[in-house]
Order: C-alpha cells, then structure tokens, then sequence
C-alpha cells in the first residue's frame, strides 16, 4: 500500500473516532495492521475480553513471528488458564490447556507438563512459583505492565504505536477544501451554494447534476481568482466546519519524537510464574510508548484561528526538487557517481528530502540504475527501500532469520541470549539485480529485486562468528561474489548464486571492518582493512596477503576507489 494510502486509512481512524464509531474503529486497526492502540488493548486485558485481545493482536503478529510475540501470546493464554483454575472451572481450563496451550508445548515441553500438573491441585497457589498470585486484578495488572514492555520491544510494532499528528476533523476538511476548489471552478458561482452530495462534483446552475470540469484541464486553473473572491461554505455545506475546544498539548504526541531507551524485556523464556520485569536498559533505543490518556490526537492550539479561515487555499505549498544522485564517501565502493573531487564550497547545502525510517539508518546506497531508489539498513535490523522522489517507502522487512535450522549454534545461543540486531552494511550489486545486507550477528542476506516493491529473498549465508562488518560485491572470473568480512578476523568471498564457499583470507590480528573490491586491467584484488590500523591486499586464491602496511593514523579506515579507478 502507498504511504497515501495509508494516510487515508488514518484520517479515515480519526474520522470514525471523532464520530464514535468504536467497534468499527478497532476493526480497522486491526485489519490495516498500521496502528495498535495500547489505550484500546489495555482496556480489553483489564475487562478479560480475552478472545477479542487475541484477535485484536492477530492483525499485526501471529504466534511464532519472534520471541516477542510468542511470549506476548503465552502470557494471556496463561493468565486466561489460571483464572480458569481459580473459579475451579475444570472444563474450561482443560479447553484451555488443549487449544490455546498446547501449542508452546513444541518449544517447551516440561513447561506444558507443569502447567498441565496444575489440573490436580486444589488451588494452583500451591506450586511455589505461583504462590505469589493475588486476585484477578492484581494478577491482570502484573501482567499488562510485561505485555506493554514486549509489544514496545518487538520489532512487529514498531511504527505501530503513535498516532499521527493531525489536526482535529482533518478528512473533513480536505472534503471542505475539494468543495471550494469545485466551487471556485464553477462558471457562475452563487455566494451561498447548496451542497447536498459528495457523490459528484459540485457545480452551480448546471443541470440534472452535471459535473464541473476537471481541475486538470479547465482553462479556469490559469487564472483563478485569489484567495477570498469566494467564500468558505456556507450553513448548507454538508461538513462545515465548527470550533472545537483547544486540545492541551501533550508532550507524548511530538511530531519527531525523542529516542526514549525502555527497559529490557525478556524475548527469551517463556515460564510459570508471574511475568519478571527487569530493570536493566535494552541495548536499542525503541518506539516510545503512546500515550494512556490519548487516543487520537488532535493539532496544535492555534487550530481555532485556521479554521476559521477560507479553506479552498491550503496551509502547505510542496515545490518540486529535482533529486540527484548522491554518494556517500564513507563506506561506498561500487558505484560512485562523483567524477571529481569537490572543494567545500562546491557541496550540496539544501535539504531536499527527509524521510522518517523509524530507526536510527546506519548504512545506505543508492541504486546504481534507478539512482531515485535509496536502500536503508538501521540499527534494530530493518530493511527500507525508498523511492526518494516521491518520498514513499516501498519497502520495510524487519529482521529475521530464514532458516535458523540451518544455522550454526553460535548463532543461535547467541539470538537466543538477545535476539537484538543492527545492520551495519547495505549495498546494491553492480547493476541493481541484488543488494546485500550485513548483520552485527553472524549473517549476510542476499535479496533479489524486481522492480517496484518486489524483494525477494535470495541467499542467507552464517558467514562470519560475531558481526559481519562489511560486504561488497564483486567479478573475478566474470562471476559474481559476494565479498564479506567479520569480527572473526577473517574476509571470505561466496558464490552469489549459490552462497558457497569460495575463499577464505587469514592474517588480519583483529577484526576486519572494510572491504574493498577492485580491478585493473585483467587482475582482480581486495583491500580490507581492520581495526588495529592494518591494510593488507588479497588475490583470489590462497597465498595470503600481497600488502601489508598501516593505515593513515594506525586506526580503523574505510577504502574506496575513484570512480575513474584511478
């Protein structure tokens, strides 16, 4: 869906909340997946609503998507088991346990043994780690504060937990402004049109309804009167608009939020007694929480005076930049498209796109062909792909492994310990049909792209123990290879086709950081370099390092070529 369209579903959010239409409010949230209302869910916890929590949720994870949502998911259906136990309800805390429980058994089987055992007692409170459990509400209580912490820490969310900032009645007055703009094009407009449909365009004095002209080819749009000739909508217009109280601003709802660090939430085991609340901060900053009292917030305090206004006239006026091609020269090696170097005056200075990735970005290119399309990689592991033109995101994969079967048990101990992942390189192949990404945790993916929102993925290659802090591509012997290199002190070269294991090059005394493909003439060669301030060259084959000297500074430095090669 385009970020239009998605802003339509907002208003269209804002709208029904404003008219009260509660039930079909949640819905829609529910359906379009863009925003969980925390006030919404919260309530539904507290009341014990627990099949409408559940299918509430399932419009943005399911089950197995990640630690988080599994524990989000274990917790209810645990807290629904055990209050099914304190009203002595066997039947229903055996339906419980066969259709909602049973399905953690696959990842914990003695747990389900134990919560299974709780049938016998007479009163669960006496298994020691429940003994602790108070009333429902308490117990209800104890458990929203876990499930805010997982929800605000899991990836699936993000995004997801602040309304946007509008003004109050917005769709309404974007139908106001379309209803003056119709009215300004009419031939002869009568100071106080009456407006009684929306299904058509409005038009004064023509008849059977006929339609005005489209704004796109009425001879009108050369010389539209100014502001003020006509008058805002009169009491017959269907939406016009009233003063509405001036909402108290809150700090909570800010257009760009602060990064706020939550504490950490345990993704990892799911267990029987009451849910734990650690108070060490998670290493990633997360989306800051929404705000209890809120649900949708309205704008600033001088939405009064707008208002009140002529309306055919918008408040914004966008002026077309052209977007050019841009190169990064910190780490970028395949495709610059700088044909010199510049003097500082000769820099760009204006900002002519700022696009919100909802994480902090820590690695991006552009497309070698499209040179509109930025890939993005950031700090808790997402994927963007951008049409930077027209300012929408065509793409947003967060991460995760593919194939964690396949993966060493490293890595898995290791996701398991914290499944928090930043990316720290992305990079197009050389003619745009692949980009690759590295991960501060043992993997590299290779993704496939066909155009428009289309990502496939490709290859998930473990490549390096720790993080892999680069990759590149590259063609010795007109084949394509993936170039990657890690905290393992190693640089490794893999089969872009297939993922397999072509070299491997050893002698670096600490970890690689930089990797730099090159070629002159018929000879193919590496540069790496690492963090102790080393640079060694490398040829594809196994006789080790051709070069070996410091960098500038003896520090960690990353490399790379003019784009003449010269």
């Amino acid at each position: 869906m385009s970020s239009l369209s998605r802003e339509l579903v907002f208003l269209i959010l804002q709208f029904l909340d404003e008219e009260k239409f509660k039930e079909t409010v949640h819905k829609l949230e529910q359906e379009s997946g863009f925003f969980f209302n925390m006030k919404y869910f919260e309530d539904e916890v507290h009341n014990g609503n627990w099949d409408d929590v559940e299918k509430y949720l399932s419009g943005f994870t399911k089950v197995d998507d990640n630690r988080y949502s599994m524990k989000i998911f274990f917790e209810i259906r645990k807290q629904k088991y055990l209050e099914a136990l304190d009203k002595h309800d066997r039947a229903k805390a055996v339906e419980i346990l066969v259709k909602d429980l049973k399905v953690f058994s696959t990842f914990n089987e003695e747990l389900f043994k134990e919560i299974t055992q709780l049938l016998t007692l007479e009163n669960f409170r006496e298994n020691e780690q429940l003994s602790k459990y108070g009333d429902t509400k308490s117990a209800r209580s104890i458990m929203l504060v876990e499930l805010k912490k997982l929800i605000e820490a899991n990836p699936l969310f993000r995004d997801k937990l602040q309304f946007p900032n509008l003004k109050n009645s917005r769709l309404r007055t974007l139908i106001n402004q379309s209803l003056n703009w119709q009215h300004q094009l009419c031939k002869n407009p009568r100071p106080n049109p009456d407006i009684k449909t929306l299904f058509v365009d409005h038009t004064c004095g023509q008849p059977n309804g006929a339609r005005a002209p489209s704004p796109a080819n009425n001879p009108l749009l050369g010389s539209l009167p100014k502001a003020g000739v006509f008058p805002p909508l009169g009491a017959h217009g269907p939406f016009q608009p009233t003063p509405a109280p001036v909402p108290t601003p809150l700090a909570g709802w800010m257009s760009n939020p602060p990064t706020v660090t939550h504490p950490a939430v345990s993704g990892g085991a799911i267990g029987l007694g009451s849910p734990s609340i650690p108070a060490a901060a998670l290493k990633h900053p997360r989306t800051p929480p929404t705000n209890p009292s809120v649900d949708y917030p309205s704008g600033d305090s001088d939405h009064l005076s707008k208002r009140t206004r002529p309306i055919g006239i918008s408040d914004e006026i966008n002026l077309p930049v052209n977007v050019l091609p841009v190169s990064f020269t910190g780490h970028s090696h395949s495709h610059s498209h700088s044909q010199a170097f510049s003097t500082p005056e000769d820099l760009p200075k204006t900002v002519t796109r700022t696009l919100n990735q909802g994480s902090s970005p820590m690695s991006m290119d552009f497309h070698p062909v499209q040179q509109t399309l930025l890939l993005v990689g950031t700090n808790v592991g997402d994927i963007g792909l951008w049409e930077v033109g027209s300012r929408e995101r065509l793409v947003l994969r967060n991460f995760k492994v593919w194939d964690l079967g396949a993966c060493s048990m490293p890595l898995q101990a290791a996701l398991v310990k914290d499944p928090g992942v930043s990316v720290n390189r992305v990079i197009w192949s050389p003619d745009g049909s692949l980009f690759g990404v590295a991960y501060s945790r043992h993997i590299v993916q290779i993704y496939s792209y066909h155009g428009g929102d289309e990502v496939r993925q490709h290859l998930e290659i473990d490549a390096h123990v720790g993080g892999v802090n680069d990759i590149a591509f590259s063609h010795p012997n007109k084949q394509l290879c993936v170039i990657t290199c890690g905290d393992d002190k190693t640089i490794k070269v893999w089969d872009a086709t297939n993922g397999a294991k072509q070299y491997i090059f050893e002698g670096h005394e600490a970890p690689v950081y930089s990797v730099c493909p090159h070629h002159k003439e018929n000879i193919q060669f590496i540069f790496s370099t690492a963090l102790d301030g080393k640079i060694k060259a490398w040829l594809y084959d196994n006789l080790g390092s051709r070069v070996d000297y410091e960098a500038p500074g003896r520090w960690c430095t990353t490399m790379a070529y003019s784009a003449d090669g010269t």
